[in-house]
């Protein structure tokens, strides 16, 4: 407490007895015991009042102790259980659980991880992927400030995410490493990799790449056979050495039918295998029949040019030239698409051809764009010239419903570039993305899309868009999903169908260790994105006639269902409105596939270095004891002493206001007993 509050409370005392000695000593001159009573009384309740205005404060301390943090990490995937692992796992756990002088010394936390990590509550190896980075990811943001060492217990296999051997760079903690699996080397051959393109074109061939790897110390044959069906398409016998433990075959494939067709590599296991399921390896590939074909058409040279071409031919359905106005006008008829990049006055033949040709048309708009002549080129749009430039950023509609788009963080990308104001189109548009300024967003279309007499079109009213997907690349290390949202932008534009309340998007093929997520949208009679839908799916399986019938999610604004718990196999689903008369129907497929059953040992090597860069120590799960001797032992875990201070009333004031009301009608009782009011 201050010496300044303490003073006022000396002067408050004072001030409240001398009143209080006035009121009844000095003015009625008599001594007894009634006044002297009235004046304890009297004093009391001007004292609490003046302390209810003083409101008297000190400082409080309080000592509390922590002790530091031990996060228990463990491999909940399906290779735990194939390396035999689930009961030595599960009695190590229980150990550290059970522990008495483990659990005083240490704040134990316990997690599971396979593809994502979540605080443990039931181990059951059946994840189907091996992440161990999100462990690191996730803990480097929470305990950074604390003392908190990890026990990974895993294999340390990992088939999903960043390498975790670099993450744990970024955890400043000690990291103690449980090897579940053994060391030793067994005779073994597999198909380390497979690569192959996702589509193929009608009557071509398609190339395959198949690397097969051997462990073992003799030398050994085997019979590569790669069939569809029932029909081997494929065969080679491979020989392998001790000093030559890996052979790479490439080779061509017919696509003699147009369709999804799946395969299946294997190798012919050799004596005395232990684990014959990484001996093969299904894959499948899409034959289609056409390829579209768009002109990217400039008359000048700019970096959207060449990330335009790769967005489109990242799907290999789409092929993708950039030309010139003049260069398009004489080769026109091989195109079924066009991307009219800033167009000037070059352009004019080139607008007749597409009028003739039909095409469906992108145009993208910017400060090389000349409006003067574009506006008597075409009629879809006209712009006020002002020759004055703005950066206009985006924002995504979430009502728009002609196709389905992920938002991408599109408010985080950098601006784009173009001509001051507004276009004014003589048509109804769907806006797929607003142009905002300073984060207000304006009623003015950045992207959006049109119909007008059985045509379509798009309309990006920026140049830049290379710094949205190197921003994109930067975000999430990958241009995959940019370049999804220029193909769906290119898949609008090649078809011409009516546009639907319900849109659904998947895949022809899943592997059997991804997600098989499918998405939908589901909007009202003014196509108006609806939040409230109730979607399900209803699942079949082609061979056993198996029927689930699962709802969907939402997500942003986006309706998922996850169908990763399917068994590989070929299904037909119907998605459909449980209350309105609307349905979409299609077919996929899920390749047979567990990357979690092609290991026979524990990654030893890279356990041990995770644990020396981190300044901890590996150990076998059969030396459980020696983790916790040295957990005990180590006096870089302590319980740490902190103290919180707080300032808080001398004096509840709820307690002083009770104080008053009763010393005061205390008093008036008195005064009224005695006549003296």
């Amino acid at each position: 407490m201050q010496t300044e509050t303490l003073l006022y409370i000396i002067l408050a005392g004072i001030i409240a007895l001398s009143l209080a000695l006035f009121q009844y000593v000095y003015k009625s001159r008599q001594k007894s015991k009634v006044n002297l009573f009235l004046t304890f009384l009297r004093f009391i309740s001007l004292f609490a009042i003046f302390l209810l205005l003083i409101n008297p404060k000190f400082d409080k301390t309080t000592y509390f102790n922590v002790k530091p943090n031990l996060l228990i990490a463990v491999d909940n995937s399906e290779s735990i259980n194939f390396l035999n692992q689930i009961e030595n796992t599960n009695t190590f756990i229980a150990l550290l659980k059970s522990h008495d002088a483990l659990n005083k010394r240490f704040d134990l936390e316990f997690y599971s991880f396979g593809k994502d990590a979540s605080p443990l509550s039931e181990l059951t190896f059946t994840d189907k992927q091996t992440n161990p980075s999100v462990i690191f990811d996730r803990f480097s943001q929470v305990y950074n400030e604390v003392i908190a060492p990890i026990i990974l217990v895993s294999d340390g296999n990992q088939t999903y995410g960043s390498d975790y051997e670099f993450t744990t760079q970024d955890y400043k903690q000690p990291i103690f490493p449980i090897i579940l699996g053994d060391t030793i080397r067994y005779n073994d051959l597999k198909i380390e990799q497979l690569n192959v393109n996702k589509y193929a074109y009608y009557k071509n061939k398609f190339p395959v790449e198949l690397i097969a790897v051997y462990n073992g110390n003799e030398n050994v044959s085997t019979a590569l056979t790669i069939t569809s069906g029932d029909k081997t398409v494929y065969s080679q016998n491979l020989t392998f050495r001790p000093e030559q433990s890996s052979r790479v075959v490439t080779l061509n494939l017919p696509a003699n039918s147009s369709g999804v067709h799946a395969y299946k590599a294997e190798l012919k296991p050799i004596s005395n295998e232990k684990n014959t399921i990484n001996n093969s390896k299904n894959f499948a590939v899409e034959v289609i029949d056409r390829k579209t074909k768009i002109a990217i058409i400039s008359s000048i040279t700019h970096p959207d040019l060449g990330v335009l071409k790769k967005a489109i031919e990242s799907n290999e359905q789409r092929e993708a030239a950039i030309l010139t106005p003049s260069e398009f006008n004489n080769i026109s008829i091989d195109f079924q698409q066009a991307i009219l990049y800033q167009p000037n006055n070059s352009f004019k033949t080139t607008y007749e051809i597409l009028e003739n040709l039909k095409l469906n048309t992108f145009t993208i708009l910017g400060t090389k764009t000349n409006w003067p002549e574009l506006n008597t080129l075409q009629s879809e749009f006209k712009q006020n010239v002002t020759n004055q430039y703005e950066e206009y950023q985006s924002a995504l509609n979430i009502n728009y419903s002609t196709f389905i788009i992920d938002d991408l963080n599109f408010s985080d990308f950098p601006p784009l570039q173009t001509e001051f104001g507004p276009l004014v189109f003589s048509m109804p548009t769907e806006t797929i993305l607003y142009k905002t300024v300073n984060g207000i967003q304006l009623k003015e279309p950045l992207l959006l899309t049109y119909e007008i007499n059985q045509k379509r079109g798009a309309v990006l009213n920026g140049e830049g868009i290379w710094r949205w997907r190197a921003q994109h690349y930067l975000n999430e290390k990958s241009f995959l999903d940019f370049d999804d949202f220029i193909g769906k932008i290119i898949q609008y534009l090649d078809s011409n169908q009516q546009r639907s309340r319900l849109n659904v998007s998947y895949e022809s093929f899943y592997d059997g260790n991804d997600n098989a997520i499918i998405s939908a949208q589901f909007f009202n009679k003014n196509y108006e994105f609806d939040t409230t839908a109730n979607l399900e799916i209803t699942v079949t399986n082609q061979t056993n006639k198996v029927t689930q019938t699962l709802p969907f999610i939402l997500k942003q604004n986006i309706y998922q269902v996850d169908l990763s718990g399917l068994q590989a196999g070929d299904y037909q689903f119907v998605v459909k409105h449980q209350s309105e008369h609307i349905s979409k129907s299609g077919e996929f497929k899920i390749l047979e596939y567990n990357v979690e059953q092609q290991f026979l040992n524990a990654n030893v090597s890279k356990l041990q270095n995770v644990a020396s860069n981190s300044k901890g120590t590996a150990y076998f799960i059969e030396d459980s004891n020696g983790i916790v001797a040295q957990l005990l032992n180590d006096e870089r875990f302590v319980t740490i002493q902190k103290s919180t201070k707080k300032v808080v009333p001398l004096i509840d004031w709820k307690f002083l206001l009770a104080l008053i009301a009763l010393s005061l009608s205390t008093e008036w009782f008195i005064r009224k007993y005695n006549g003296l009011i």
